[in-house]
């Protein structure tokens, strides 16, 4: 019996254990004319953004931030994302769209370089400091203006470089950049299995994005 106990005990600490250490990480790879960039690594602050990490995971297991692209960019500061309405870029509300809810605020964080926020309206008409429910950005540099008024959720572990290159690149008079930067992939993966999405994202840099028309109505938003 004590044996027994002992075998049990053995298991239930191996599953504690293996819980502690298992992380999910979200992968995220952009195209850029038919070219498919670096996939980049985000780990999540699921202690401190428990809501906005979980609602983030969700939204990307159903596959809605696919075809959505960058729609803000502040030079070498911050890079913005998320919003469904990009997908036709003509839309004159670009920037106010989401997934229809917004989440209360896990003011936690620093808005150290590399680091995830979510997107929200001013507090003049939002004093809850309520989040948008898809729309995030990416910081580039120390923005300690930021700090205590946004949530953090999560960081940028791999691939920071390829937001650099967004925040680098020219935009037009609405902040957005000139050369559209689009989601081509994105999903969630469980740590011990990162080294193979990884691999299987830079292989499929290496071919052909379809065709030549299909490239050309990817960029104009006209297909996923």
């Amino acid at each position: 019996m004590f044996a027994r106990f002992l075998t049990i005990s053995a298991s239930v600490f191996s599953f504690a254990v293996a819980s502690v250490h298992a992380a999910d990480r979200v992968v995220i790879q952009f195209e850029k004319k038919g070219q498919l960039l670096n996939p980049v690594v985000v780990a999540l602050f699921e202690g401190d953004a428990p809501r906005h990490a979980a609602n983030f995971k969700a939204l990307v297991k159903r596959d809605f931030y696919r075809g959505i692209a960058v729609h803000r960019v502040l030079p070498e500061s911050l890079v913005q994302l998320g919003d469904p309405l990009s997908r036709n870029k003509d839309k004159v509300d670009l920037g106010t769209g989401g997934p229809g809810y917004t989440l209360a605020p896990e003011i936690r964080r620093t808005h150290v370089r590399g680091v995830l926020g979510m997107g929200r309206l001013p507090d003049s008409l939002n004093p809850a400091r309520l989040s948008n429910g898809s729309q995030f950005y990416v910081v580039l540099k120390a923005l300690p203006e930021l700090d205590g008024t946004q949530t953090v959720f999560g960081e940028v572990i791999d691939g920071l470089s390829v937001f650099d290159e967004i925040g680098a690149s020219a935009t037009d008079t609405n902040d957005s950049p000139v050369q559209p930067f689009i989601v081509r992939r994105a999903v969630v993966v469980p740590e011990g299995l990162l080294a193979r999405e990884l691999e299987a994202m830079r292989a499929a840099q290496k071919q052909p994005q379809g065709s030549w028309w299909t490239r050309v109505k990817r960029t104009l938003h006209l297909a996923p």
